[in-house]
């Protein structure tokens, strides 16, 4: 059956049909853990995890478009990825649909820092991180079409239903936590 949540993907209807990503190797694994645990909490999303790990086998990927490249095989019918890469697919024409999850869809966000550094800094930084910005992001949203700033486009089949923020802020306490509930 269709899934219409990650929830589904623990149930023993789809031992050996799906793909997921291994956070140990994939960040968007780790997008995947933030929306099982904002949703049940922290225990039951273990439980979740362990399912879906027991369901994959051993198409636990380690990356985040390695569960994608499974369904496009023909190895399984369903996986966990970025959903941009399965509209693509989609608009190619080739036989894959997606689903945006119950839990809801997590996403990690590019940042470009500068610190002032006063008379000691490198006075192109700014420059550097302007270009980025301003210069760079145009491609990005080819590739990974998620507006984040005001007067940002994106096509309509880009924007998912659901889309969600974790509620702590995302440090390397929280991933090591949420890596052993994949453990």
């Amino acid at each position: 059956p269709r899934p219409a949540s990650l929830k589904d993907l623990a149930s023993p209807a789809y031992k050996g049909f799906i793909s997921i990503p291994n956070i140990r190797s994939s960040s968007t694994a780790w997008l995947m853990v933030q929306a099982l645990v904002s949703a049940y909490g922290e225990q039951e999303a273990g439980c979740l995890l362990h399912g879906m790990m027991e369901n994959a086998g051993p198409h636990l990927e380690n990356s985040g478009s390695g569960p994608l490249k499974k369904v496009r095989a023909g190895e399984v019918a369903i996986a966990f990825g970025l959903r941009h890469q399965a509209v693509a697919d989609r608009k190619a024409g080739l036989p894959i649909d997606y689903v945006d999850p119950a839990e809801g869809n997590f996403m990690l966000t590019e940042s470009v820092c500068v610190t002032d550094k006063g008379a000691g800094g490198n006075p192109l930084a700014m420059k550097m991180a302007e270009t980025l910005v301003r210069t760079a992001r145009p491609g990005i949203l080819k590739v990974y079409p998620v507006p984040l700033y005001e007067g940002e486009n994106f096509r309509e089949d880009a924007r998912s239903s659901n889309v969600k923020a974790f509620p702590e802020p995302l440090t390397v306490d929280l991933l090591k936590r949420h890596q052993a509930l994949m453990n």
